[in-house]
Formats: structure tokens, sequence, C-alpha cells
């Protein structure tokens, strides 16, 4: 059950709540401009709102119609444990039942525990596939 007081709307937190909720979070820290960049190509999102403050965030970010990617799934630290990231994962979920084309392709990376979240929404390791990344090295 979730806490009361806690209002989910449908649009994505600004910069700078983006920044506090990644590092409040254990995510990796964006620097402005950089967040401000990838806060753009949001496809849809979703805030957690306790009064004015943004508790909580998940976004989907792809092109539109092939590829979709569950990314930024965060909650604060006193508030996690109470369904939030369900209620998170409810909401996009939802999006993409009514807008991803059947044959699109939805991904994420779970972390930790978060993995038994993601189940619920028909996630699963590929059996042929591998999730792979590298993070672009800095400029020498």
């Amino acid at each position: 059950m979730s806490p009361a007081g806690i209002t989910l709307v449908e649009r994505f937190p600004g910069v700078d709540d983006y920044r506090r909720l990644r590092l409040a979070t254990g995510l990796s820290d964006k620097s402005e401009a950089v967040a401000q960049a990838g806060l753009g190509n949001t496809t849809y999102g979703i805030s957690l709102l306790r009064g004015d403050e943004v508790v909580g965030m998940g976004r989907i970010v792809g092109d539109g119609a092939c590829f979709h990617f569950v990314v930024d799934i965060g909650v604060i630290p006193e508030l996690q444990g109470q369904g939030l990231g369900k209620r998170i994962m409810d909401a996009l979920d939802a999006w993409l039942r009514v807008h991803a084309l059947p044959t699109a392709h939805v991904s994420l990376f779970a972390d930790g525990e978060a993995e038994r979240l993601y189940a619920q929404y028909g996630f699963a390791q590929s059996e042929r596939s591998v999730g792979m990344f590298y993070r672009v090295p800095p400029a020498p």
C-alpha cells in the first residue's frame, strides 16, 4: 500500500529534481547540461509528489516505435519499500500497453532486488540476447 499524500503526475521532474533524485537513489550523477539534454528525449515520464516535493520518478525513452527503454526509476530512500516503485511501474506499463506497437522491444536494466518488481510486468532475462553496455570515456 503506498503512503497517503503521494500524488502521481504525468510529467517528468525538472533538471534539479532529476539530479537530486538520481543521487538520493544511488544512481550516477549527471551534469546539468547532460541532464537537460537527456530529459528532452523523454517519451513518457511520471513524477511522484509529496506536496510540491518530487519524491519519485520514472521515464521511458526510445524511438517511439521499435524500441522503448524504461529508465530512471527511483524513490527517495525514506519512502522505499512502500509500494511506490510499483506505482511508478504501473503507470509506465499502462502507457506502454496503450502506445507501444505490438512488435516493439521494451527493455530495462534491473539492479539487485528490483528484478522481482520488474518480473511482475513480464520482464525476464532473454534466452537469446545478452544485455550489454559501455560508457563513453572522457575526451583526452
